[in-house]
C-alpha cells in the first residue's frame, strides 16, 4: 500500500537534506554556479529628461558595477542554482552567506493554476491620435502563448506527484533559504490552503519550531460564494526568525473613529487632548518605586513596568493619575499615540484590482502586504530577497524603503515585468543576471555529477541526425557528419561553457575545408552567443555556413521524455534572430550650465531599422496564433519589441544601458503598444570611436543585439 503523505514526510525531508548538503559542498569547487551579468541597468525611461542634472548622474555611474559597496540584482533562472551562486560569491559580491536580513516568498501554491501568457500586438498600421482630441482606438491582437518548455518542465515537476513532489521541489530550498539569513534575519513564507501546513511542518523542522514568529492570517479580499463551504478569502504568512536575536520592529495601524471615542474618552479642560489611563503594572515580580516621595509596592504578581527614572519624568510630566484607591495609571495621548500594533490578522490590506500600480500579473501581491513585511522586518538599509519574484512587487517596495533587493524568477515574462516596473519608478542602477552554464547545471543534475561536456555533444549531434566522427579526427566528441543527396555536411557542436562567436566560426570553416578532404557546408551549434554573432556571420558572407541555436530547455526534456529515443525527430534547431539599426549620429551638444570639471557634452542619435524573428515556430504557440504573430511579424516587425536600451560605450562583456524604453512606457510617446524607434540623449563627449551597442528583447523574452562602431564626428 502506498504510503501516506505524512509517512512520506520525514524521508521528503532526508533527501531535501542530502541534496543541499551537496550544493553546499560544491561551493568550494572549480565548478561551482555563478551568475552572468546580462545588462547593468540605469533607469531613465523619459527621452526628454536629459537635463544636465540627469547628465551628471549617468555619469556618475558609468564606471565598473563592481566598484559600489553593493548593486541590486534581479535573477532569471532557477531559484535553487540562484542561491547557489549567491551563496558561493564572485568576484564583484562575497558569498551571502549569512548576510540577508529578510526572506519573502511566495511561491506557486494552487496546482490547477494556468500561466499561459496573454500577448498583446498592434493589429494594424494606425497609431494613436493626439490630433483627434484623444489616444484613439488601436485594432489589437490578442495571443496567448503557453509556458515555455523550461518553465512547464520546472512547474510539471513541481506537481507530477502532487503535495509530495511540491515538498521535494521547496525543501531544499528553504534549507538554502535559512544559510542565507544572517542570525537576526527572518522569514516569511506566503502560502494558502492547498500546501500551507505541510510546508509549516517542513519549516519547523529546517528552522525549528522554537524560531517560529507567527502564522499570519491575510484576508485578501471580501466576501466569495463559494458552494457547499465558507468562503475562502485569507492567504496565510509563516513567520520564522533563524535565531532568539531577529529584528523586529512593532508597526502600528491607525486608529478607526470607533476606537477613539470607546478607549480616549478623556479630554483635558485646558488643552482638549484626549488621552486614555493606562497601568503601570505588568505580570510578574518586581520592586517597589516611588511615587511622589511615598515609595509603593506593586500588587501582588506584578511589578511596575516603568523605572524609577521614568517614573519621576512622567509625574513632572503630569502624565501620572492616582485613583482614589491610590493606584498610578498613565495618561495616554491620542495625539502622542502612533496606532494599534498590528496583530497577526492582517484585514486592512486588499489585493491591487487597478491604478497604477495593477500590473495584470495573476499573483501579483499588493505593496501595501510588502511594505508592512519589510517595515517590520528589515532594519534600514538592510539585505532583502525574494526568490518567487513574479510582478516584483518585493524589489519595487525594498527600493521605495531604501533597501538593498535580490529578486529571482524563473519566468521569462515575470523578469522582463520587473525589469519595466522597476525602471519606471526610476530604481537605482541593478544587474539583470542569468545563471551561468545553465545548461551545464542541468545536465549534471539530469545526468549526475560525472556529466562530462563531450556527453552532451554527443547527444546533440544524435538529435540533430549527425553521426559522430571517429575519435582520432573528433578528440572533443564535438564533430558529427551528415550525408545526404549527395551532400556531406560537417557538424559542430559548441560548448555550453562559452558563447559561440566569431573565433568559433572561423575554426568550423578552416574544419570544412581541411579536415578529412573537405566538406560541403559546416552547420555550427551553440547554446548562447556572443553580441557581435550578427555582424561575424554578416562579415564572413559564407554560404556554406549555417549558424543555429540548440534549444535552451532541451535537456530538461530529455530528462522528462526518458531518453533520446523519444526526442528525435521532435526537436527544433532555430535560426538566430537578428537586428538592424541605422547609422548612429554622434552631435556635440550646445554649452550647457555643467561646471567645468564636468566635461562637455554630445548627443547619441540611436534608430531601429529592422527585427526578423527567424523561427516562430521555436515560440509555444498553437497555430491559429502562430498565423496572427506571422501577420503582424510581415507587417511591422518592430511592433514584437517589448524592450529595448542603448549601451553608448560597449566593452564587449558587460552591458550597461543607460537609456531604455518599453511597450507601455507613455511617458516617451502616447502608444502603449509599440516602443519609440529612435532614442536621443547625452552622454559625455569622448574622443575617438564609440562602440554603441542596442540590445533588445521580443514580446516572448528572446534577446538580439547589434553593436555599430561610431567615428567622432568631425568639428
Amino acid at each position: 500500500m502506498a504510503k501516506s503523505l505524512l509517512e512520506q514526510l520525514p524521508e521528503i525531508v532526508a533527501r531535501g537534506r542530502q541534496q543541499a548538503e551537496k550544493i553546499l559542498e560544491s561551493l568550494e569547487g572549480r565548478h561551482r554556479v555563478s551568475l552572468q551579468t546580462r545588462e547593468w541597468v540605469l533607469p531613465s525611461k523619459d527621452t526628454r529628461d536629459s537635463d544636465w542634472i540627469a547628465a551628471a548622474n549617468r555619469r556618475a555611474h558609468l564606471g565598473e558595477e563592481g566598484t559600489a559597496d553593493w548593486t541590486n540584482r534581479l535573477i532569471y533562472g532557477d531559484n535553487l542554482l540562484a542561491m547557489a551562486a549567491l551563496l558561493a560569491g564572485d568576484e564583484h559580491t562575497p558569498s551571502l552567506r549569512g548576510k540577508v536580513d529578510l526572506i519573502y516568498i511566495d511561491p506557486p501554491f494552487d496546482s490547477k493554476a494556468d500561466y499561459r501568457t496573454k500577448v498583446s500586438l498592434p493589429g494594424g498600421p494606425s497609431r494613436p491620435s493626439m490630433a483627434s482630441g484623444g489616444l484613439g482606438l488601436l485594432p489589437i491582437v490578442e495571443l496567448e502563448q503557453r509556458p515555455t518548455a523550461m518553465e512547464q518542465f520546472a512547474y510539471s515537476d513541481t506537481w507530477s506527484g502532487g503535495t509530495a513532489s511540491y515538498l521535494e521541489m521547496i525543501t531544499p530550498r528553504l534549507i538554502l533559504m535559512r544559510e542565507l539569513l544572517s542570525d537576526s534575519g527572518s522569514m516569511y513564507a506566503h502560502l494558502d490552503w492547498h500546501v500551507g501546513h505541510y510546508v509549516k511542518v517542513v519549516m519547523d523542522e529546517i528552522f525549528g519550531k522554537d524560531f517560529f514568529a507567527n502564522e499570519i492570517v491575510w484576508q485578501r479580499t471580501g466576501a466569495h460564494n463559494d458552494s457547499n463551504r465558507f468562503g475562502n478569502i485569507h492567504d496565510i504568512l509563516f513567520f520564522y526568525g533563524k535565531t532568539h536575536s531577529r529584528s523586529f520592529f512593532q508597526t502600528h495601524t491607525p486608529y478607526d473613529e470607533e476606537y477613539i471615542q470607546d478607549r480616549f474618552r478623556n479630554a483635558e479642560e485646558e488643552t482638549g487632548r484626549r488621552y486614555w489611563l493606562n497601568t503601570a503594572t505588568a505580570a510578574g515580580p518586581g520592586p517597589a518605586r516611588f511615587f511622589n516621595g511615598e515609595l509603593r509596592s506593586p500588587p501582588p504578581g506584578t511589578h511596575w513596568r516603568y523605572s524609577q527614572e521614568t517614573i519621576d519624568e512622567l509625574i513632572n510630566k503630569g502624565k501620572i493619575v492616582f485613583s482614589k484607591t491610590g493606584m498610578p495609571y498613565v495618561k495616554q495621548y491620542l495625539d502622542e499615540s502612533p496606532g494599534r500594533p498590528v496583530q497577526s490578522v492582517w484585514t486592512d490590506i486588499k489585493m491591487t484590482k487597478s491604478g497604477a500600480e495593477r500590473l495584470n500579473y495573476a499573483t501579483q501581491k499588493p505593496e501595501a502586504l510588502l511594505e508592512r513585511i519589510i517595515r517590520s522586518s528589515c532594519p534600514e538599509g538592510g539585505l532583502i530577497a525574494d526568490f518567487n519574484g513574479g510582478s516584483g512587487t518585493t524589489a519595487a517596495v525594498a527600493e521605495k524603503l531604501g533597501r538593498r533587493w535580490i529578486t529571482t524568477d524563473l519566468g521569462k515574462p515575470a523578469c522582463m515585468i520587473m525589469r519595466k516596473r522597476l525602471i519606471d519608478q526610476g530604481a537605482k542602477p541593478f544587474l539583470y543576471q542569468a545563471i551561468g552554464d545553465y545548461q551545464v547545471e542541468v545536465a549534471k543534475s539530469a545526468m549526475g555529477r560525472s556529466f562530462r561536456v563531450g556527453d552532451l555533444s554527443g547527444i546533440v549531434l544524435s538529435l540533430y541526425g549527425a553521426l559522430p566522427l571517429q575519435p582520432e579526427d573528433n578528440p572533443l566528441r564535438n564533430l558529427g557528419a551528415v550525408v545526404y543527396g549527395g551532400q556531406k555536411t560537417l557538424v559542430l557542436v559548441d560548448s555550453p561553457n562559452k558563447l559561440t562567436g566569431d573565433a568559433t566560426l572561423r575554426k568550423a570553416i578552416a574544419q570544412r575545408d581541411h579536415l578529412l578532404g573537405g566538406w560541403d557546408r559546416v552547420v555550427v551549434l551553440g547554446w548562447n552567443f556572443e553580441p557581435s554573432i550578427g555582424r561575424s556571420i554578416t562579415a564572413l558572407n559564407d554560404a556554406r555556413l549555417e549558424v543555429l541555436v540548440i534549444p535552451p530547455d532541451l535537456l530538461d526534456r530529455l530528462r522528462k521524455r526518458g531518453g533520446i529515443e523519444k526526442l528525435r525527430g521532435q526537436v527544433r534547431f532555430s535560426s538566430l534572430q537578428y537586428l538592424t539599426i541605422k547609422p548612429v549620429r554622434r552631435v556635440p551638444s550646445p554649452p550647457t550650465p555643467l561646471p567645468q570639471e564636468e566635461g562637455s557634452q554630445e548627443q547619441l542619435r540611436v534608430t531601429l531599422d529592422n527585427y526578423v524573428l527567424l523561427s516562430p515556430e521555436a515560440i509555444n504557440l498553437d497555430d491559429d496564433n502562430r498565423k496572427k504573430l506571422l501577420k503582424v511579424a510581415n507587417a511591422e516587425p518592430l511592433a514584437l519589441i517589448e524592450y529595448w536600451a542603448v549601451d553608448p560605450d560597449y566593452d564587449g562583456q558587460v552591458f550597461r544601458s543607460v537609456w531604455q524604453d518599453y511597450r507601455g512606457n507613455t511617458a516617451n510617446d502616447d502608444d502603449p503598444l509599440r516602443v519609440v524607434t529612435s532614442a536621443e540623449f547625452s552622454v559625455p563627449r569622448k574622443a575617438g570611436e564609440r562602440r554603441v551597442c542596442v540590445r533588445v528583447v521580443d514580446v516572448f523574452g528572446f534577446e538580439a543585439e547589434v553593436v555599430q562602431v561610431v567615428a567622432e564626428p568631425k568639428a
